[in-house]
């Protein structure tokens, strides 16, 4: 078992620099399945992860970032298509009564097995290097329950209720992640994308706070929370912070030298590479370019590491992601 404190610590500490894309779908495309395979077969998401840790130098391997996978648990219904991420259809719950007969489910509901079944595998391949989970945000499943706008407006007139849904969501949640622990993960990437859409203050009472109960509960020497948001456009940072988590994963909408002035230096700071606008979009040189002076421009921080601002997409081509890669070991040979 990998001693995440320390490792932490061994990667900020050590002049050259790693990347941690968030990716799995490139592996998904390399082992010639669908995406609609691998968001529904442990086995085949585990084969795709086990390609990409073997032909690129990630230093530590991810899993797919599906923000349907809790809220199907939870009852929502679920539209799956064959080579795109999966989509809720309809809210679950609508008011204050809804919440409070929601039932928090086990892991055997809806695709959870499959999930917890990749992770184990992923695990027991004995990969040599950590294996981060993924999980959504509490806020951010709130609102997959709920609807995103409607929960924006609910926050401030029954803000009681949806608080509600709040502990039921991280109730879930840590379970979950419990699970995860078990398995042997080193980690978990919790994907907290809605809560940009809330100002710093209601950041913090309505995802912050209950980020933090994940934190307290769970994050150790050996299980390391990364919490993500790439709705934070630099006004819900100190928000984030608050959680005591031991890295945090920044979207491109943010300035990540201005980000990483005001993050602690003993925290592992990633970003924020566009998904689609560089990864997808540009050509290998386009992208070479790109992060080459993101690297330089962020050189003088020793906790900052490479990553994809967001989980990649299906369809990247296989040239762009070893045009990423390239770009970083010709910086490291500088």
């Amino acid at each position: 078992m990998i001693n995440m404190k320390s490792w932490i610590s061994q990667q900020i500490n050590n002049r050259t620099r790693i990347s941690i894309p968030i990716m799995t779908h490139p592996g998904i495309e390399m082992i010639g399945k669908q995406v609609k395979d691998a968001v529904q077969s442990g086995e085949v998401h585990a084969q795709a992860i086990k390609k990409l840790a073997e032909v690129f130098p990630s230093a530590a391997t991810t899993v797919i970032m599906d923000l349907t996978l809790e809220a199907e648990a939870f009852g929502c219904q679920i539209e799956f298509q064959d080579n795109d991420m999966p989509h809720i259809l309809g809210r679950l719950v609508t008011c204050a009564e809804d919440i409070e007969n929601l039932k928090v489910p086990d892991m055997n509901a809806g695709r959870m097995q499959e999930y917890l079944k990749a992770n184990k595998l992923t695990v027991e391949m004995g990969i040599d290097k950590p294996v981060l989970a993924g999980v959504i945000g509490p806020f951010s499943l709130a609102g997959r329950l709920y609807d995103v706008s409607e929960i924006m407006m609910a926050c401030y007139i029954e803000p009681d209720a949806i608080m509600m849904l709040l502990d039921k969501c991280t109730e879930f949640i840590i379970n979950y992640c419990r699970e995860l622990k078990a398995i042997g993960c080193s980690g978990v990437v919790v994907a907290e994308p809605a809560a940009g859409l809330l100002s710093n203050e209601d950041c913090q009472m309505f995802s912050s706070v209950y980020v933090k109960r994940l934190v307290d509960e769970l994050q150790d020497d050996t299980f390391t929370i990364i919490l993500h948001n790439c709705g934070n456009t630099g006004h819900c940072t100190d928000a984030m912070l608050y959680t005591g988590a031991a890295a945090y994963h920044f979207g491109n909408a943010i300035d990540m030298v201005e980000t990483l002035k005001v993050c602690p230096k003993d925290k592992m700071i990633m970003g924020n590479v566009d998904p689609v606008g560089v990864m997808k979009m540009m050509n290998p040189a386009e992208i070479k370019a790109y992060i080459g002076d993101l690297l330089i421009r962020t050189a003088e921080f020793d906790n900052f590491v490479l990553s994809t601002g967001c989980d990649l997409p299906p369809h990247v081509p296989a040239e762009n992601v070893v045009a990423f890669f390239e770009a970083l070991v010709e910086f490291n040979a500088k």
